[in-house]
């Protein structure tokens, strides 16, 4: 999925927008990791039959991500 796809299918609503957004600059992710975790949020969300991105799928993804900076730093 290319930026301008994740654009258009990855909505986020209000909630998962302001996890995101603190997410992004209290843990310096890159902006490459903005993308990959829009993108494991939209998976979530399709699993769970969902049209939008919620904050609990963005959290959920958050902490896969913190898990990963754990194990190899």
């Amino acid at each position: 999925m290319g930026a301008r796809q994740v654009r258009d299918h990855c909505k986020l609503d209000a909630e998962g927008k302001a996890y995101l957004e603190y997410a992004m600059a209290e843990m310096n992710f890159s902006a490459r990791a903005h993308d990959r975790i829009l993108k494991v949020a939209r998976t979530l969300a399709d699993l769970a039959g969902k049209e939008n991105i919620t904050g609990n799928e963005v959290l959920e993804v958050i902490q896969f991500r913190s898990l990963d900076r754990q194990l190899f730093v």
